[in-house]
């Protein structure tokens, strides 16, 4: 999908207005946006927020947007992070064209800068250490204190730095700070540390570097330097704001970008701190940064969730200049919405209870035509296979069925799907006395789900041939916390125990599972599902994507959410 394609019509907030206002005063001829990650993650949910809200201005103006990495700690960046970025600016439906950035290629004049701030008196070499350094910068009450070394010369400090880049010191020993005000109200303004000593391999440019800059000091003049007119950021930034603009006014930049904030996106039941998801990897509380689970857009792809439902989610929340919280509902409507419109309908069994057809014909089937899609007859039909011995859902069935429960049980009639009437009229039971096989009749003369007769029936199931359906695996996953609000400190007293159910034993039809098709698919009456990673001719494996309903908030602390028919 291509950038034009990714949108459908222009949104409307604040920034956008902003835009229009600066275009039609003649402020900018082109609007240059750009979406910044760190490449020491995987994006997440929250990232395609500001990937639409970058990607579309530039779109929706005729603009360009920039992607650019902010790798300026090469302590946590691996080429793995900046490869999946890519992959997952793509899959949401974006590209970047030929604009794609990084920090590091700006090291050189970002360095000389730094110099030309020195030589200002803008800047100065500090052999506080952190924890000296945190110390004196302040409260919110009480004014920061001068560093002991604030007052060196101009040429000190030149010597200092110089050999700090050349690699003479050790990690921690030095650092380079803006000088500005440390009684200043904004704790930002309190001599911000501009470059610090990092002895550390980087991915691009490996061990020509001692030094790096820190991201408000290369944010700002990146910005300038690609010329991005409208520096959009989330509201944690919004203090930082006039340290951008002191920094710009300090040095010879080509241009001078302005920077806007807009509330970051959060989500019930859900954690989108790149700490806490680094942790929920490396613990191992998630098979990887691509568990169907994680919030992350890798996870959300190997889970079936169609990038334009989270365009679709996106938009509809929309650009607000306060932070609030998103029901986590709002999210699963957009992608049932979707995959309601575009997921071809099969059938399969995930808790399989054998029924015998005893006055069908033994050795007998018979082929039976059914839709791909209600609502879009190009979609076409399939043939199922009909015979003796079928399987149904085990909670189709119940022996001693309360009132309003119309599917089978001993002596009621049901429709199977597509195919005919059954009637139960004998359980089978092991020793331990479950349930594990129903015998049951047909009438010949509903063939196609209706009787002859005009007599109705109140239940409809869904069923496959034993003999033709292919096992499978099904991964059932649910909301990973159970906590609608989880701590980010405490995240993992928050974890669902239940979310994850593995189904061994399901049975699918035989085309589906010997298909290699990506596309998400609605299993009737189940939910939405797709072919996992881990899925091979031998061994199909799907992961459910959503219900078709929510129950997940009416179960929690009970039985995980199998969209079970009630």
């Amino acid at each position: 999908m291509t950038t034009a394609d990714a949108t459908t019509e222009p949104g409307r907030d604040f920034i956008r207005d902003i835009v229009q206002a600066d275009l039609e005063a003649g402020k900018h001829r082109t609007v240059v946006t750009r979406f910044p990650p760190e490449p020491n993650g995987y994006l997440h949910i929250g990232h395609a927020k500001s990937i639409a809200l970058n990607f579309g201005i530039a779109q929706e103006f005729g603009g360009r947007c920039n992607l650019r990495f902010d790798d300026t700690n090469p302590t946590k960046e691996e080429q793995e992070y900046i490869d999946s970025i890519q992959a997952d600016v793509r899959w949401l439906g974006f590209d970047w064209g030929d604009n794609v950035f990084y920090a590091s290629d700006y090291f050189d004049q970002l360095y000389a800068w730094a110099e030309l701030m020195i030589q200002n008196g803008d800047a100065y070499v500090d052999d506080q250490s952190q924890d000296e350094i945190r110390e004196s910068r302040g409260t919110l009450t009480e004014p920061g204190k001068n560093s002991p070394f604030r007052d060196r010369s101009v040429e000190e400090n030149l010597d200092l730095f110089r050999r700090m880049k050349a690699g003479e010191f050790p990690n921690g020993a030095r650092v380079l700070r803006a000088k500005i005000d440390m009684a200043s109200g904004n704790i930002n303004l309190r001599d911000p540390v501009l470059y610090r000593i990092l002895h550390a391999h980087h991915p691009r440019t490996g061990e020509a570097w001692s030094i790096y800059p820190s991201y408000d000091y290369a944010h700002g003049q990146s910005d300038a330097i690609e010329g991005v007119t409208h520096s959009i950021c989330t509201l944690e930034f919004e203090d930082h704001r006039p340290l951008y603009e002191w920094l710009l006014s300090k040095l010879p930049v080509p241009s001078q970008p302005k920077q806007y904030e807009f509330a970051r996106l959060n989500i019930t039941y859900t954690l989108l701190s790149k700490r806490v998801l680094t942790e929920l990897v490396r613990g191992g509380h998630v098979a990887g940064w691509d568990d169907p689970r994680m919030p992350t857009m890798a996870g959300m792809k190997r889970r079936g969730v169609p990038p334009a439902a989270i365009r679709d989610f996106v938009k509809r929340i929309g650009v607000a200049k306060a932070n609030s919280v998103v029901d986590v509902g709002m999210l699963e409507f957009c992608i049932r919405e979707e995959l309601n419109r575009t997921a071809e309908r099969r059938m399969a069994v995930l808790r399989p209870l054998k029924v015998v057809i005893e006055n069908y014909p033994e050795g007998q089937t018979e082929e039976l035509e059914a839709i791909n899609h209600p609502d879009d007859p190009s979609a076409g039909t399939r043939k199922i296979t009909f015979g003796r011995e079928i399987y149904i859902e085990q909670d189709d069935f119940m022996e001693t069925p309360p009132k309003k429960f119309f599917r089978l049980f001993p002596g009621n009639e049901v429709r199977l799907r597509y195919a005919y009437f059954i009637k139960c009229h004998e359980v089978v039971k092991n020793e331990q006395g479950e349930i594990v096989e129903l015998r049951c009749t047909y009438d010949p003369e509903t063939r196609g789900g209706n009787a002859p007769d005009g007599r109705k029936v109140k239940g409809t199931i869904h069923w496959l041939s034993a003999a033709t359906s292919v096992p499978a695996e099904i991964r059932i996953y649910n909301q990973l916390f159970a906590n609608p609000a989880p701590s980010a400190a405490t995240f993992a007293a928050d974890l669902n125990p239940q979310s994850l159910e593995v189904l061994t034993d399901a049975r699918l039809e035989p085309e589906m599972a010997a298909s290699n098709s990506t596309e998400p698919m609605q299993f009737e009456r189940q939910g939405y599902f797709v072919r996992d990673n881990d899925s091979t001719a031998a061994k199909p494996v799907f992961t459910r994507t959503i219900g078709l309903r929510d129950t997940f908030a009416k179960e929690v602390g009970g039985k995980s959410d199998s969209s079970r028919r009630r």
